[in-house]
């Protein structure tokens, strides 16, 4: 494995409910809650150092309230976080809604806190040296300071020819962001790892393999998270692979995607290509979903 990964991207407090069945409007309903650390840059990282990456860094930004639990965690997940401390926004909290039913499906209400804040100021070039892929968690594209230090670091990344990738992070957002604006931002863009919905909200197509293909002809490598359906790849207009899911019992969905994208960049950095990478991040979504929360269990070391 040669060079680093260095993602930026939202660290937030996660506070996981899993109830059982509609919640009960106006009064009480059960429920399991955790409070646990999250955000979908920070477990990337976390899952890609997991899956064997020796060097994995993080670009985040917190407040002050709860860094130094934040930096605890990373570090003790094998991350090296660069968390900038915010003297004015407290940490970005989402309230996950996991129903535990079959499916395990989650519901996020999100207050971003200071992770969006992260501005042009935020960076240094000095953050790529010895790295050899970057991550961008999209949720840096939903707020002007935070596309702006995209901007930046796409723009550092091209000069010195290393390579980028970008998880749109949520439909929801990029309904308000704009299909438009949201290609025009992500130009440079080397590999791009939308959800189902996300692909096909992008796309106008109802179909997710018709969408991965169109992606893919505005964008070099597109690997399509399909959930229980695994993975598509896709290359210049073109389905070039279906990855099939590891099968697994799901008890939390929150955080799967960023699994998948964390060991699918490991793997890329051991010089996988991007068929074995993409059946790494499978392995590694089946077994998020089998855990409460957004993290591995610890990282392989």
């Amino acid at each position: 494995m040669s060079g680093a990964l260095l993602v930026i991207g939202d660290v937030v407090t996660d506070v996981v409910a899993r109830h059982r069945g509609p919640l009960a409007a106006g009064t009480d309903t059960a429920a399991v809650i955790r409070t646990l650390p999250g955000g979908a840059g920070a477990n990337v990282a976390c899952w890609a150092a997991h899956w064997g990456c020796p060097d994995v860094r993080l670009l985040g930004r917190v407040g002050a309230d709860t860094a130094a639990w934040h930096e605890r965690e990373l570090t003790g997940s094998g991350v090296r976080p660069h968390l900038v401390v915010d003297a004015e926004a407290a940490t970005g909290t989402v309230i996950c809604l996991v129903d535990r039913s079959a499916s395990a499906e989650r519901t996020f209400l999100t207050d971003s806190g200071a992770c969006l804040r992260l501005d042009p100021g935020d960076w240094s070039d000095a953050l790529l040296d010895g790295v050899a892929r970057l991550h961008l968690s999209g949720y840096l594209l939903f707020s002007e300071p935070s596309r702006a230090l995209v901007e930046v670091a796409l723009g550092a990344a091209r000069a010195r020819g290393v390579p980028v990738s970008l998880d749109p992070a949520s439909a929801g957002f990029l309904t308000e962001l704009g299909v438009g604006r949201f290609l025009t931002l992500t130009e440079g863009v080397d590999v791009l790892l939308p959800s189902r919905d996300e692909a096909c909200l992008l796309t106008g197509l109802p179909d997710p393999a018709d969408a991965a293909a169109k992606l893919s002809r505005h964008l070099p490598l597109v690997v399509a998270k399909q959930g229980a359906e695994g993975a598509l790849v896709a290359v210049s207009g073109t389905v070039r692979a279906r990855i099939p899911a590891v099968p697994a019992a799901p008890r939390d969905t929150t955080g799967a995607g960023d699994a998948f994208t964390g060991a699918f960049l490991a793997a890329l950095l051991s010089g996988a290509e991007p068929e074995e990478a993409t059946a790494q991040g499978c392995r590694a979504g089946a077994m998020a979903v089998e855990r409460v929360g957004g993290r591995p269990p610890a990282a392989v070391r």
